[in-house]
């Protein structure tokens, strides 16, 4: 019952922060459900996986209600980012099936080095941003297509999903900041959007694989799906500016711990 209740409490916290920012789904999950609730790391990633692909549902829909949604680049990174996330579940098979319950430990390196690494790539978006330079995809070369920059954008995003859960709101978000010239709202908007198909993919394949916890699934579901779609109400209204500090802050403090 106590887990329980505090996988409830884990759900509204991480629900709000991925409807008000867009980020902290599977970033911030994992860690909690690993450093707080004990869970193995590979039933984490399975879990936070469906978490992240149900708890974004509601706030993708609002987000394209709204018009902030860029239906085309969402298609364009599928076509990268479900393959990437069917590579990565399936060489997560392939560790697990070698290593046995080691992989454990190698899941919880890999995840503490993305919680130390976003932030950093976070940090270089905002001085883009501040110093009023152009987007990375303005100066690329003209051989390489808005096409082509989704769908690596997507196979890198989806690839780190499948083994980690991770990703689909961190590390994609800062690549499309990168490489998008669009308003940081749509930013987030289709950022929120492709997450649903691409955790969906993915959970899909972990749940074959049989690395999720229903029960402690449903727990964080009925706290995160209604908070999510609640703070994506007021994600227009608010400065979410500190909101991104105080979260890439815990999440640098989280990797330090699961390493």
């Amino acid at each position: 019952m106590h887990h329980i209740l505090l996988a409830l409490v884990i759900g509204i916290g991480v629900g709000a922060m991925v409807g008000l920012t867009g980020v902290g789904g599977g970033a911030l999950l994992v860690p909690l459900l690993v450093l707080v609730l004990d869970v193995p790391p590979i039933l984490a990633v399975g879990t936070g996986a469906l978490f992240v692909a149900a708890t974004k549902i509601g706030a993708a829909w609002s987000y394209y209600r709204r018009g902030c949604v860029d239906t085309r680049l969402v298609l364009r990174m599928s076509f990268g980012s479900i393959p990437g996330a069917i590579l990565g579940v399936t060489v997560l098979a392939i560790l697990r099936a070698h290593l046995g319950t080691s992989v454990n430990e190698l899941l919880k390196i890999m995840i503490g080095v993305l919680l130390i690494v976003t932030p950093g790539f976070a940090l270089f978006q905002r001085y883009l941003q501040k110093t009023g330079k152009k987007s990375l995809r303005d100066r690329l070369p003209e051989w390489i297509t808005p096409q082509a920059g989704a769908i690596t954008v997507g196979l890198i995003g989806g690839f780190l999903v499948g083994m980690t859960s991770m990703g689909s709101g961190s590390i994609i978000m800062v690549l499309l900041v990168l490489f998008y010239s669009r308003s940081l709202q749509t930013l987030v908007g289709t950022d929120i959007a492709h997450s649903v198909v691409l955790a969906l993919v993915a959970g899909m394949g972990h749940f074959v694989l049989g690395n999720i916890n229903f029960p402690l699934l449903a727990g964080l579901l009925l706290g995160s799906v209604p908070s999510a779609w609640i703070a994506a109400q007021y994600a227009t209204s608010l400065r979410a500016a500190w909101l991104r500090t105080v979260l890439f802050s815990a999440l640098v403090a989280a990797g330090i711990s699961m390493l």
